[in-house]
């Protein structure tokens, strides 16, 4: 299907979830003030030709209500607000559409580098579908050679603009975690594997912030104390799912997580610097000191 044509049903939904209800004279007015519309309105056959696909390819349901003025609604919204792959999608494809019908301010936007490794992503899915073992060229970044061997792959998660496979590594028959910018070379392979019953995804990354996953660091409530300004970053872009703020004073904020502190939680502590403390539990407080330490030891060096 043409991505012109997604581009059309994405901003559909987006339109009228923003709205709540609105009739097809308003979306058209809505609509005349994109460069999607080409100046031309959406006709009613064709508004409704796209309602269907709406519902085919996201699950959205988009219902009338005669009795409020032929008003348009999502009646299902529960799917964008509860469904984190569908929510994704659809951001993802809506801040396409806003780039795209603003082309003319391509060198007033400025967006970060992605790394390759979606080069990679379709052999990955293709596999997953097919439940076929990949053959796979990795290199890691400790690493000072590449090496080739077969994975089953069981899923793939994005984070901090990196995609991830985890997958079961067929000749040591354990689960492990590869970066798809670090893989050299994929391909898929005829032979078959079965994915485990008993693997969820979900369960396999429970209580972990990122992408690490370590079994001996154990569930932790994690207490901190947050500047003023930087508590107002966490309550718009809140660090953890779990995260709650307890308290909240003029000079101070107090937030705790419920996870496993791991390495990349950690860069992430230290990445809000002064502006944060960890006050519980005292082993991760000792250790973020001592990683404050080593740091302020190597820029002492440097000191004249």
């Amino acid at each position: 299907m043409a991505t012109n044509q997604i581009n059309k049903y994405v901003w559909l939904v987006e339109t009228i979830y923003r709205a709540k209800k609105i009739t097809l004279k308003e979306i058209n007015q809505r609509w005349l003030d994109t460069d999607l519309s080409e100046g031309l309105e959406i006709p009613r056959r064709t508004f409704h030709t796209w309602k269907n696909a709406v519902e085919e390819m996201f699950g959205l349901v988009i219902m009338c209500d005669k009795s409020d003025g032929d008003r348009y609604y999502i009646e299902n919204r529960e799917v964008l607000e509860d469904d984190g792959l569908q929510r994704w999608l659809l951001s993802t494809m809506s801040v396409s559409n806003t780039l795209l019908d603003n082309k003319s301010l391509s060198d007033r936007i400025l967006l970060e580098s992605i790394p390759s490794s979606q080069d990679f992503l379709a052999t990955v899915m293709e596999a997953m579908k097919k439940s076929k073992v990949l053959e796979i060229t990795h290199k890691g970044f400790w690493s000072d050679s590449e090496h080739t061997f077969p994975v089953a792959p069981y899923c793939v998660k994005l984070f901090r603009q990196r995609w991830y496979m985890v997958g079961n590594s067929v000749y040591e028959d354990r689960i492990r975690i590869y970066a798809l910018d670090r893989v050299q070379n994929l391909a898929l392979l005829d032979e078959p594997f079965k994915y485990p019953t008993d693997f969820s995804p979900e369960i396999y990354f429970e209580g972990y912030f990122g992408i690490i996953h370590d079994d001996e660091c154990a569930m932790e409530t994690v207490k901190l104390k947050v500047s003023p300004n930087q508590a107002n970053y966490l309550r718009s872009l809140p660090m953890h799912h779990s995260q709650k703020e307890l308290e909240r004073t003029d000079g101070y904020s107090i937030f705790t997580v419920e996870l496993r502190p791991t390495f990349d939680f950690q860069q992430e502590l230290l990445w809000n610097g002064d502006a944060l403390e960890v006050l519980e539990p005292l082993w991760l407080r000792e250790e973020m000191a001592e990683k404050v330490k080593r740091m302020c030891n190597l820029y002492g060096k440097w000191k004249k």
